[in-house]
């Protein structure tokens, strides 16, 4: 499989504004940080999931609580995975009645965020889990919605979309690349 670059879809100010939207929305929603917990999943939710934390950090004077998951053991195609890389979970406390987002790049199939939710569970009983992620690019496997999209860019199926970000050593941007498959000769 070869990528090609075809379209840039978001720069470093449009990413900066979306998280801006998506702290204010995360705040009216859930009336404040109290009882909320951020859980970015590892590995480009959670830069995100930072990003959030230090956002609502300045605009209420307290800090969420926050953490990052690992859903690698949850996959539904593990089996078919080489060596599977486990990353660490790091959820600060108890999650069993907090207001959990969870957080993610880019929702496609819904499979990544079914997985999240299993590992979730697992750490006890939120009261909600609520969805934030920074692209929604459509083409859903499973019934799985974003409670708040930082941006909807419609795609097809032989398209790819990657966030880029500065904490991962690329300037912030979104890009939408082909797919094309190798030739085999």
């Amino acid at each position: 499989m070869t990528l090609k670059e075809k379209l840039q879809v978001m720069t470093s100010q449009e990413i900066r504004r979306a998280i801006d939207r998506l702290a204010s929305e995360i705040l009216e929603r859930n009336g404040g940080v109290e009882n909320l917990l951020l859980v970015g999943i590892r590995t480009g939710g959670m830069h995100l999931a930072a990003r959030l934390k230090k956002r609502l950090t300045k605009m209420e004077g307290e800090v969420p609580a926050y953490g990052i998951i690992d859903i690698t053991l949850y996959r539904d195609d593990l089996f078919s995975l080489d060596t599977p890389e486990v990353g660490t979970t790091e959820i600060e406390g108890d999650i069993t009645g907090k207001r959990v987002v969870l957080i993610d790049d880019v929702i496609y199939t819904g499979r990544t965020i079914r997985a999240a939710m299993d590992a979730l569970i697992d750490f006890g009983r939120p009261k909600v889990i609520q969805l934030a992620v920074l692209v929604d690019r459509g083409l859903r496997e499973l019934p799985i919605h974003a409670d708040f999209v930082g941006r909807m860019i419609p795609t097809s199926e032989d398209e790819r979309v990657e966030v880029l970000l500065k904490e991962e050593g690329h300037d912030d941007r979104v890009v939408i690349y082909d797919i094309t498959p190798d030739e085999e000769g």
